[in-house]
């Protein structure tokens, strides 16, 4: 039953018929060709014979491994690997056939080579997953056939292979390794003057040649009766938050990824940046309910904590309850911190509603809305008007764009940092705006 389940009719073979077919029906007009036509059959039938000797005598005559990631990185071109073998005495014709997962959505893909006897071969592809989750790899098969191309052997290998899909670890990796370098103007992230003192308080010395006049302690110079000055520290370890809206408003795609997986991506990018930079990383996960707390600590370890809590992250259709986040945080986190809030408004309207919430919350805390651009409705606005109707189109995508910008404005007027940014740019613009705060003294 095996080596039934594993026998198939190649291609060539169909030909083949066809031009016995063919002799067959010529020979009613030339009558030679009726005797030629059966002699054919007869060597076609030990041919077919003979390739099926040659294809089954070899026992484990092919081999084949698919080389998956441990993990696989969210909306990144993933880069996979499958090794071939062959024991055949001929050269033999192999085609590979991966059955993808089902996310993929992708049903004809195939890998054609030929291998010589004892010849390792391997062949990369890339897949580019837009969904967090379980993927699994069905049967990596191997369909090989002889030089007589008449039927094929299927060999099986690796069935129901399960590999997770975590958010960007390939851009978080990138961020870093850019960071580590001092190149991180190569992909568009500034550098901030540092301005002013962002300094926190060290200890009270003597005063030496050198030092700061202005950090002069005259209390503690009257006791000690002699020059005392102030010595600070670059501040380290400050708090800072990523808070995440999993609320419908989240759920729109651009370029077939949400924009929760767009804010996901950014946070762990983000927070390993942080961290390289001392400070303490944590994230509120929130929409109708307060969904995950993750207190912010400042250990490289801590983004493991921070991948996983990311990697079980789903949006829900309900809309999001900004009094219930302004409780949390007023309760749970007592330090002053910055609060990067990825949200989305698509109307003022929307925003004005939540305005007293975020009011309340940046009295104490550092916040930055993160809110963004709808790129369609940009696409469009850049094309030619040709008739009345994209007139129309044009002249409604035209309002809601200014509707981003308004309350942009009416964010900045009230005090609160923004950042309004087209998806794909999200990382930099986030990365930018923290090292920018930091070079201000604003936290």
């Amino acid at each position: 039953m095996r080596t039934f389940r594993s026998f198939y009719i190649h291609n060539h073979f169909f030909w083949y018929i066809a031009i016995l077919a063919a002799c067959f029906v010529v020979s009613y007009w030339f009558t030679f060709l009726y005797p030629i036509a059966w002699l054919l059959i007869f060597i076609a039938c030990a041919l077919f014979l003979l390739d099926c000797y040659f294809l089954y005598s070899t026992p484990n005559a092919n081999q084949a491994q698919r080389e998956l990631p441990q993990k696989l990185s969210n909306s990144d071109e993933n880069l996979l690997a499958v090794q071939l073998s062959s024991r055949y005495p001929f050269v033999a014709g192999i085609t590979i056939i991966d059955e993808l997962p089902i996310q993929f959505q992708k049903r004809d893909f195939a890998y054609h080579t030929s291998l010589s006897k004892n010849e390792k071969h391997t062949f990369d592809y890339t897949v580019r997953p837009v969904e967090r989750g379980e993927y699994v790899f069905g049967n990596l098969n191997v369909f090989a056939s002889s030089p007589l191309r008449i039927v094929k052997r299927r060999f099986v290998f690796q069935k129901d292979q399960m590999v997770p899909v975590y958010p960007s670890i390939i851009q978080m990796q990138q961020y870093d390794f850019l960071a580590i370098n001092n190149r991180l103007s190569e992909i568009g992230l500034k550098k901030i003057r540092r301005i002013g003192h962002t300094q926190e308080f060290e200890q009270i010395k003597e005063y030496i040649k050198g030092d700061d006049i202005r950090t002069i302690n005259w209390k503690a110079t009257a006791k000690k009766n002699q020059l005392m000055v102030n010595q600070y520290q670059d501040e380290k370890s400050q708090p800072i938050y990523s808070v995440i809206d999993t609320g419908r408003v989240m759920k729109m795609p651009f370029n077939s990824l949400k924009l929760l997986d767009y804010a996901i991506n950014s946070t762990l990018a983000f927070s390993n940046v942080a961290l390289k930079r001392n400070d303490k990383t944590g994230m509120i996960i929130f929409s109708k309910n307060i969904e995950t707390f993750v207190p912010a600590v400042q250990k490289i370890s801590h983004l493991n904590l921070i991948l996983e809590k990311l990697y079980n992250i789903n949006t829900a259709f309900t809309d999001t309850d900004f009094g219930l986040l302004y409780a949390h945080i007023k309760r749970k986190v007592n330090q002053r911190s910055l609060l990067l809030l990825y949200t989305n408004f698509e109307h003022i309207s929307a925003l004005k509603r939540q305005l007293p919430y975020l009011l309340a919350i940046a009295k104490k805390h550092v916040l930055v809305v993160v809110f963004f651009e709808n790129t369609e409705l940009e696409s469009l606005i850049s094309k030619d008007a040709e008739d009345l109707q994209t007139i129309y189109h044009k002249t409604i995508a035209e309002k809601f764009s200014l509707e981003k910008r308004l309350m942009q404005k009416e964010l900045q007027q009230y005090g609160i940092q923004t950042i309004l940014t087209k998806p794909e740019s999200l990382t930099i613009n986030t990365i930018n705006k923290y090292l920018e705060i930091k070079a201000r003294g604003l936290l």
